[in-house]
């Protein structure tokens, strides 16, 4: 019987926050909505882990 190698896959980043987990969403006020900044946010692409989704 023929033992196999087992190889260590390592994950790809992810192309949305490149591998980060965290991306710029922007911060609206007042009754026009109007943008004034940015803020960290959680990748949904990845959920916050910085792996590729598993497709």
């Amino acid at each position: 019987m023929v033992t196999r190698k087992k190889t260590k896959v390592t994950p790809s980043p992810c192309p949305v926050c490149k591998g980060s987990g965290d991306v710029p969403r922007t911060v609206h006020v007042g009754r026009k909505r109007r943008p004034v900044g940015e803020q960290s946010g959680i990748c949904l692409a990845c959920l916050g882990t910085g792996e590729a989704p598993a497709e």
